[in-house]
């Protein structure tokens, strides 16, 4: 399966697009910037937007409804973007997957549109990427060509930051972006609010500079937890922290199954860096074969040390338990308790 990033995805916009995209991932904030750069390459002139950028929301669609915004010509130009958004495939039933996948595969039928289905964070489960595709992503990737949108890592966030303060006018030291990083979260969206407000009292006060004062009086610290620390919280026992994290999670109506999924790609990844480290191998080594970022192997190894002999095992046990009452029957979150007090 050919898998695109960002980047590559930003080139194929300029030098020719494809037919149709999968847009996934956990970064909304750039799918959106890659939707709106698809709208000004397609129909750069404002008023036949109407005509040639066609939008249709999750709650609008039906295949019907699909084929026929694809079945449309457009007008004065020679492609046009049909934009269905808001796609969650957990909730989806096999046999309406596959009969959004058989109007997909009428797209060569109409190579005038430029279609792109982007799915939310939560929407997709990708499966271990790049090595193990889930079947679901295999199956669409049949149709259209998958792009993923990874979070970025806290430097890039940093570096973006640093330019958003200099469009309004401000000039940030990169310690201070990556305090703000630190302290506002990884949420590109949230980040954007939290810097505009900060740039906006900095103005205001008549400074040249964002500093810790302004952050701390206008901007709302991060209050979001990622699956990592869930794992961790499990690996090391922090039974109060785990039921905590998952309570987070609950509140943003996040489906079991993708944090069940991403807790035990966590555990595979700690077990395979176990077995590759009790064999001699360095992190570099580690890092180079299991194509994973060195952070994210120095973390693992970090959980492993501080974490009791046979403790990875137990918890992948409990996760498969918990993947099996997850599929078997509806017990939602109760699932996902149940693990966290068993280990």
């Amino acid at each position: 399966m050919e898998l695109l990033h960002e980047s590559d995805f930003r080139r194929e916009l300029r030098e020719g697009p494809r037919t149709g995209y999968l847009l996934f991932g956990e970064e909304d904030y750039l799918k959106a910037h890659a939707v709106r750069t698809a709208e000004e390459l397609i129909c750069p002139d404002g008023p036949l937007s109407v005509f040639n950028v066609m939008r249709l929301d999750a709650l609008d669609y039906t295949p019907a409804r699909l084929t026929d915004a694809l079945m449309a010509l457009p007008m004065m130009t020679e492609r046009k973007l049909v934009l269905l958004s808001g796609m969650n495939f957990g909730a989806m039933r096999p046999g309406e997957v596959e009969a959004l996948c058989e109007v997909l595969a009428e797209l060569p039928n109409y190579d005038y549109n430029l279609l792109l289905l982007k799915v939310p964070a939560d929407g997709l489960d990708p499966g271990a990427l790049p090595r193990r595709p889930s079947a679901l992503l295999n199956r669409l990737a049949q149709h259209l060509t998958p792009v993923q949108f990874e979070r970025c890592t806290p430097a890039k966030l940093a570096s973006w930051a640093k330019k958003h303060f200099a469009h309004h006018g401000l000039e940030a030291s990169p310690q201070f972006c990556a305090r703000v990083v630190e302290y506002c979260g990884r949420s590109m969206y949230q980040l954007a609010q939290e810097i505009d407000k900060l740039s906006f009292y900095t103005l205001s006060q008549g400074k040249a500079a964002p500093d810790e004062e302004g952050l701390r009086l206008v901007c709302t610290p991060s209050a979001e937890y990622d699956t990592f620390a869930f794992a961790n919280a499990v690996m090391e026992g922090s039974q109060q922290t785990a039921l905590d994290i998952l309570a987070d999670y609950r509140f943003r109506r996040v489906e079991p199954l993708l944090i069940l999924g991403d807790v035990i790609r966590i555990f595979c990844d700690m077990e395979s860096v176990y077995a590759m480290q009790a064999d001699g191998a360095s992190t570099q080594e580690i890092a180079s074969a299991l194509r994973l970022h060195e952070f994210r192997v120095r973390l693992c190894q970090k959980s492993l040390r501080q974490s009791p002999p046979g403790r990875l095992r137990r918890a992948l046990d409990a996760c498969a338990a918990a993947d099996a009452a997850l599929k078997l029957s509806p017990q939602g979150y109760t699932a996902l308790e149940k693990l966290i007090c068993s280990i």
